[in-house]
């Protein structure tokens, strides 16, 4: 009965009522085990780690669950690119197979040196770190990234998603990304920066990069002890495409994850797979990663998403959007001002009560196995931000419009039209203009990520931190 209502407890990000029963039921049908403990993991999808016995001896198992974004096919999408790699000998955990209840595949739980949930909200209170092992098992990493791209793109064309790969340029480059811009698009979620960064991207593709690899898509991701790498993870938004892509990952994530010497790890994987490193393309698809991950950030914010992170999903648009710009600007030579201040705040009476209230009556709600304090402090974000939000919005509006209008030439009298002028020059305009767009979206994107933190830029703090350089 104990076990039985623990689990129940935990059920609070999936659809399925019968998610305890269906773990239960899974563990013992398909290891024979009893289950002793389940652990809902600090992750912006639900994944649960379970403990079971078998005859005396514990065992644990992950079960993975759908992302907030997923289709209804993707989660399997997932199990089946693991399962193909797995059959060609790359060092991903073992594939038991899918759950009906929960919605989920479940895995090995492999066992680990710390490793960071990979959250800006997380990283912002306790940075990453790089210890000198973890340093070498990222340089062993790049082994098994290039043995990843070597795996025959055949391997993977019977997954209904990977069955015709791209053949051209411009496919190769911009197949994910184009899926996410039209998802974004249907759901109203994009905006003039994520608009711009699209039509620079069709504008730039490195037309000579015309062979197709399959890509993890999201590539430093692994699990290590000391210097060994255990295994790989995290392939749900693996494709076929550059393996330029899988490159810049390394850049995006930096220092969310901290990655360490970024061009190191570029030099070692030019040595151990024998392939030059174009660090343009890399710069290119740079802009490609971090703009699919700006459009699936808004994606975290809808609230009906199960198992979604609203602040994260806040937090990850301000950054990894003005990082795109970042990474544009180091290409093209464009030089970008931070030197921005935020105002005196405007306090607007009820607001300002209302979500102090909220602030100080979330920090004393007590927790649970239910109700983690990861999951309060989350909660506790979101009041936060929109306090910040109320005090400077005037603000924010006020000095985008400025900017709009002057590159528009318009009088424009508030943001939405302002954005929808953008949106019409943006799909209008060619290349020449690009230093004035690059730079007033930048300016967009840093004034909202100064409301986020509700300070001036600040090099301590991950939501600034600029996008490493690696041209000379």
């Amino acid at each position: 009965m104990g076990t039985e209502a623990k689990l129940e407890v935990r059920n609070d990000q999936v659809e399925d009522i019968d998610c305890p029963k269906g773990i239960a039921e899974w563990i013992s049908e398909q290891l024979g085990g009893e289950v002793l403990e389940v652990t809902r993991l600090e992750r912006w999808r639900p994944q649960w780690k379970v403990t079971y016995s078998v005859d005396g001896a514990t065992g644990a198992v992950l079960f993975r669950g759908n992302r907030p974004i997923a289709g209804k096919d993707d989660l399997r999408f997932e199990m089946e690119v693991m399962q193909a790699l797995e059959a060609n000998g790359i060092r991903v955990p073992h594939i038991h197979g899918w759950v009906d209840s929960p919605k989920a595949f479940v895995m090995d739980w492999v066992d680990t040196d710390d490793r960071a949930p990979g959250m800006l909200h997380t990283a912002i209170e306790n940075p990453s770190t790089m210890s000198d092992e973890r340093w070498q098992a990222m340089l062993n990493y790049m082994q098994h990234l290039s043995d990843v791209h070597d795996v025959p793109v055949s391997e993977f064309t019977h997954i209904r998603q990977l069955s015709k790969p791209p053949s051209t340029a411009d496919d190769i480059a911009l197949r994910a990304t184009e899926r996410m811009f039209q998802m974004g698009t249907r759901a109203g979620n994009i905006d003039p920066p994520l608009e711009f960064l699209q039509f620079w991207l069709r504008r730039n593709v490195p037309k000579h990069r015309t062979e197709a690899s399959f890509i993890a898509g999201d590539a430093g991701q692994f699990m290590s002890a000391g210097t060994d790498v255990l295994a790989l993870l995290d392939f749900e938004i693996a494709t076929i495409g550059d393996t330029h892509w899988d490159l810049a990952c390394f850049r995006g994530r930096h220092p969310y994850e901290n990655m360490g010497d970024i061009p190191a790890l570029y030099r070692q994987y030019a040595e151990v797979s024998g392939k030059e490193v174009d660090l343009r393309v890399v710069g290119y698809h740079t802009v490609n990663f971090l703009q699919l991950s700006g459009i699936a950030a808004k994606f975290f914010m809808m609230p009906e998403a199960a198992g979604g992170n609203w602040i994260e999903g806040v937090l990850e648009y301000a950054s990894i959007s003005r990082r795109a710009f970042e990474a544009i600007a180091e290409l093209q030579g464009i030089k970008l001002d931070y030197d921005l201040h935020l105002p005196e705040p405007t306090i607007q009476p009820w607001e300002d009560s209302g979500f102090r209230k909220l602030i100080i009556d979330i920090e004393r709600l007590q927790t649970s196995p239910a109700f983690e304090p990861w999951e309060r402090d989350l909660l506790g974000a979101i009041p936060k931000f929109l306090l910040n939000h109320a005090r400077y919005r005037n603000w924010f509006e006020s000095e985008t419009i400025a900017d709009i209008s002057a590159l528009t030439g318009r009088t424009l009298p508030d943001l939405a039209a302002a954005d929808a002028a953008a949106m019409e020059l943006i799909q209008a305009a060619d290349a020449e203009h690009d230093d004035e767009w690059v730079r007033a979206m930048h300016r967009r994107l840093l004034r909202f990520s100064m409301i986020v933190a509700g300070t001036d830029p600040d090099s301590e703090n991950p939501l600034f931190h600029r996008l490493d350089p690696i041209l000379d």
